[in-house]
């Protein structure tokens, strides 16, 4: 059974350059907030309520984790077997919903919004995970994932390819960004939101994660790969203010599972080893320098001497 490191420095951080050693702090070791979940997914932290919800995506329920009390319980069931999250501009939740095959955006009353279900007439496949940008605009990727099986949604055919989309955060209107990423899954832009990053899940013969230059904010270009996964698995990241790329990282070996770190020219940095493969990750406190960890049964955190871009 997983025990916490009694030690400091905790010896599940590990600089692989000594650029990462600035963003270690000797004093932390990693926690393990929640565990009794399926396949943890789409962490968001909300500062003005001081919790954390995160998707427990075969589970078809949204988490919710207490930072005051550190209490554990269902914030929705059944949540459409929601992925990803984060919220808009305005405070509130957006999800990607397997299920319903949408986008939604939970109101300050609770009600539920549907910000796209469709393209073009065509049923979106299983949105899985979403950005926003700072002028309002959601961006979110749309493999077929969720199609595949009633462990994740319901098996149906795809009626549109694997796209990633933008709405417009002024008039609601979806447009393609790109439909060239092979399974495209977690997504974040950089600190300038001058580059968008997404991660090829199906890249062969391994994961790769696509760079592409955001011009005139609406549009994509120039696609190359930033970072090629190798034996390991970016899922969901985030990005810190010196752009450097937190992923949750493993499969297959269980010496990759857990947090790779990598700067801005894709080289890795850093590990957080955790005793499960992780697959999304956020910042949240006050700071947004608490880096929460998503894991195949489970919930961790760490702080870090970093603070993630506003909005991650």
């Amino acid at each position: 059974m997983w025990e916490p490191s009694q030690r400091y420095p905790d010896p599940a951080i590990r600089s692989l350059e000594p650029a990462f050693d600035r963003y270690r702090l000797p004093g932390t070791t990693v926690e393990r907030l929640a565990t009794g979940c399926r396949w943890s997914e789409g962490p968001v932290y909300f500062g003005d309520s001081r919790c954390l919800l995160w998707s427990d995506l075969p589970n078809d329920r949204i988490m919710r984790w207490d930072e005051a009390t550190g209490a554990v319980s269902t914030f929705r069931q059944p949540s459409g077997y929601g992925n990803g999250n984060t919220r808009d501009r305005a405070g509130r939740l957006v999800t990607c919903e397997h299920l319903g095959r949408r986008v939604s955006r939970t109101e300050y009353d609770g009600a539920i919004t549907v910000l796209l279900d469709r393209y073009e007439g065509r049923r979106l496949n299983s949105p899985n995970d979403v950005v926003v940008k700072s002028d309002g605009s959601i961006w979110f990727t749309d493999p077929p994932f969720g199609l595949q099986s009633y462990y994740e949604g319901e098996p149906a055919e795809a009626e549109l390819p694997a796209n990633v989309y933008r709405i417009d955060g002024q008039t609601g209107r979806a447009t393609i960004v790109a439909d060239d990423v092979a399974g495209p899954n977690g997504l974040a832009f950089s600190p300038d939101e001058s580059l968008l990053y997404i991660v090829a899940a199906r890249a062969q013969p391994s994961r790769k994660i696509v760079a592409y230059d955001v011009v005139g904010g609406v549009k994509l270009a120039h696609p190359r790969v930033a970072v090629d996964c190798g034996p390991g698995t970016a899922d969901g990241f985030r990005v810190d203010l010196d752009g450097n790329l937190w992923c949750g990282w493993g499969m297959g070996d269980a010496g990759l599972d857990g947090v790779r770190v990598f700067n801005p020219a894709g080289v890795p940095i850093g590990h957080i080893a955790l005793p499960e493969r992780c697959a999304n990750v956020c910042f949240g406190g006050r700071w947004r320098n608490r880096l929460f960890m998503a894991a195949s049964h489970g919930l961790y955190a760490l702080y870090v001497n970093a603070q993630g871009v506003p909005g991650g």
